[in-house]
């Protein structure tokens, strides 16, 4: 293991302090600040700051002809109110790490300390800690920004701890391995009138109380079939809070959810004729608009041999359990870039879920995930 006992110390005080300040997707500015803070004793090369918002790259660079490597975290926390005992627990209302990307962070980190005391022998390393994961706009915005192609890399890693698998198990499989995605808003109005008159105006009622369930009907199958979908509603909202008024308008959010991008436009398209249909039956004016656009993970064969190599080495037990996942990730956007692929780290059978309030990222698997990273690191570019 290239980490000492003071390391993993240093580390875990890092990502304690990192859950106890947690900040959502597009305001991580402090986030980034500590992590910067942090990567000071690491020496890298380089650090690209700001980048697609408040993302940081700490690049190792050999000078030496070679592969690019990117291994990727997120920076951003969720809007959930955290429940723990914890003495480091959420010190935000309403905030919390409540997927572990505080924790995928610190995995990061300790590359920068094990690179920092033994180089890439060629090519280079970028540690890239991705802004805004959580709404699906991270990735993209890193792609897009013009210092990108400074550090475009050849190979893309990631990983996400996954509860439900044994601890310390590693998921992985080729192709797809988390679901395309989208949110939808439908947006519906009629006029409104006096509660004791609603014939007077034209009320949303009976349209969103057809759309919740139809919309949920486009769904069939689930994966790995090809044609899986699934439409989850969740959010809808009516009028005003009061009795004295017959609404006007109403609002449906829902999750578009398919196995791969090609499938995502004809539910896009099924569920934008269904809302037609039942507003124009209704006599109401519709408006859609879509956010939170995720599209699907893809692992490319080579690089999962990279990962698969790394954990024989490593001596961690692997399997393609759980897979592909119906949840998405916005790591599928580095496969337009280069050769990538994610896996997944088990935090234990009986762990609490991802998004739950009382998740909190196994400190155990910092020293597993970086051993993992660093073996394919070592291999792609230590001189043969």
């Amino acid at each position: 293991m290239f980490l000492t006992n003071r390391d993993m110390l240093d580390l875990i005080e890092l990502r304690h302090d990192l859950h106890r300040h947690p900040e959502i997707s597009g305001e991580e500015k402090e986030t980034a600040r500590r992590i910067r803070n942090f990567l000071e004793q690491a020496k890298p090369d380089r650090i690209v700051a700001d980048l697609g918002g408040h993302g940081v790259a700490a690049v190792y660079d050999s000078g030496k002809s070679g592969p690019a490597i990117l291994i990727r975290s997120e920076l951003d926390a969720l809007p959930i109110q955290e429940k723990s005992e914890a003495e480091y627990r959420s010190s935000v209302d309403g905030k919390g790490h409540l997927c572990g990307h505080d924790g995928h962070s610190t995995i990061l980190t300790a590359l920068a300390l094990g690179l920092s005391r033994q180089r890439p022998q060629t090519g280079s390393v970028i540690l890239l800690y991705q802004p805004a994961e959580e709404t699906g706009a991270g990735a993209a915005a890193v792609i897009a920004d013009p210092r990108f192609e400074e550090i475009k890399p050849d190979y893309s890693f990631s990983l996400h701890n996954l509860p439900g698998l044994p601890f310390g198990h590693v998921s992985v499989v080729e192709g797809p391995v988390n679901c395309a995605s989208r949110g939808i808003k439908i947006r519906l109005s009629g006029k409104t009138a006096h509660a004791s008159s609603p014939e007077h105006g034209v009320s949303p009622m009976r349209a969103i109380s057809e759309l919740m369930p139809a919309l949920t009907d486009l769904g069939s199958g689930l994966p790995p079939q090809p044609d899986f979908s699934m439409v989850t509603i969740t959010h809808a909202t009516m009028g005003e809070a009061a009795f004295g008024i017959s609404p006007a308008d109403a609002e449906i959010w829902a999750t578009l959810r398919t196995l791969t991008d090609d499938r995502m436009e004809k539910l896009c398209a099924d569920a934008e004729l269904l809302a037609k249909k039942v507003a124009h039956e209704r006599n109401l004016s519709l408006d859609i608009t879509y956010d939170d656009i995720f599209l699907h993970c893809e692992n490319a064969p080579e690089a999962v041999a990279h990962i698969l190599q790394a954990l024989t080495e490593e001596k961690i037990s692997s399997s393609s359990e759980g897979l592909p996942m119906r949840a998405s990730e916005d790591f599928g956007r580095f496969r337009a870039v280069s050769s990538s692929a994610m896996f997944f780290l088990g935090a234990g059978r009986d762990y609490p879920n991802l998004h739950n309030p009382d998740y909190d990222f196994p400190d155990g698997l910092i020293d597993i995930g970086a051993r993992i990273f660093m073996r394919i690191i070592r291999n792609l570019t230590d001189a043969t």
